[in-house]
């Protein structure tokens, strides 16, 4: 089932207690449709780009099997981020920020593209993610990303938008920043108000949380011998998540105990890509591994939270 993903391309430079890397392939929507091409096969991506975006990234997108005619080449230079992390790996600071072409995104679907049936609204501005689902026929599932920055700047766009969404995702801090509240929970039940049918709490290294309704489903985080960079991580996650909810072909025709099986199955998976993201800079790691690698430590994870 085919997945669109919309969002942004970036070269980023980022220093870690390991070392540093420049100019590497970044952007939410690089994470997540490679994380969801292992998965799922027909991923439409649509961002854009700046006339010096490298050839050899464009050929890694490609030979993952992602599509990219919704690829824009805007004139001028990609959106670059710069940033760095410290021993504890949370809340990288930020050294630099030029948004360049991504300044002028206004994402238009290509015609073959309008009838996905998964639609990953990665990290932008909560009007344009409300565009791109105005030029969709009736997706499946519509799955969201969002930042504090959002939420401080665009909250009202925000919260209408959350009215159309399946899943919603976004960490502990935008949580309880976006509710207003300082419990976990209260915060869930208070954006379960705003409309979208789940959440998914991201908490880093303490693993998940997804709040559906009265249930609730917690899941750990995976035990990493070694992390170098964990820009891409959360983007990494959906596409996990996603990817494998459009590879199970019956999601939308079994039973409610079977699609939140699937659902809980799928956060899982998500969890597992991300671990290999954060193994090396950039797409290093992700793009090297095989469906093998993804099953064997899908395997160790079920193993460690059996009891």
């Amino acid at each position: 089932m085919s997945i669109l993903v919309v969002g942004s391309i970036a070269l980023d430079t980022v220093k870690t207690p390991f070392g540093m890397a420049k100019d590497v392939l970044g952007g939410s929507a690089t994470y997540f449709s490679v994380s969801a091409s292992f998965f799922e096969p027909d991923v439409n991506l649509v961002a854009i780009v700046g006339d010096d975006f490298p050839a050899k990234y464009v050929n890694l997108l490609e030979g993952k099997g992602i599509d990219l005619k919704g690829m824009v080449t805007g004139k001028g230079k990609t959106f670059r981020w710069e940033g760095e992390y410290g021993w504890d790996f949370s809340n990288p600071r930020t050294i630099a920020t030029r948004l360049n072409v991504l300044s002028r995104f206004n994402p238009a679907i290509p015609r073959e593209y309008r009838n996905s049936e998964y639609v990953f609204l990665a990290n932008i501005d909560p009007q344009i993610q409300k565009q791109v689902l105005n030029q969709m026929a009736r997706p499946k599932l519509v799955a969201c990303d969002t930042m504090n920055y959002w939420i401080e700047n665009k909250r009202k766009d925000l919260v209408k938008l959350l009215k159309k969404v399946d899943i919603f995702l976004l960490n502990e801090a935008e949580a309880k920043e976006l509710a207003g509240e300082s419990s976990l929970v209260k915060a869930a039940k208070a954006i379960l108000k705003f409309g979208p049918k789940r959440i998914i709490i991201k908490k880093g290294e303490h693993g998940s949380l997804l709040f559906s309704g009265n249930s609730v489903f917690s899941t750990p985080a995976y035990l990493m011998e070694s992390i170098f960079d964990p820009t891409g991580a959360g983007d990494t996650f959906a596409g996990g998540l996603v990817g494998y909810l459009a590879a199970c072909k019956t999601q939308n025709q079994a039973g409610l105990a079977d699609r939140q099986a699937n659902l809980r199955k799928a956060i899982v998976y998500g969890s597992v890509m991300a671990t290999f993201a954060v193994e090396d800079f950039s797409l290093r790691r992700l793009a090297s591994i095989t469906r093998a690698d993804i099953v064997r430590r899908f395997k160790q994870f079920r193993k460690l939270t059996h009891f």
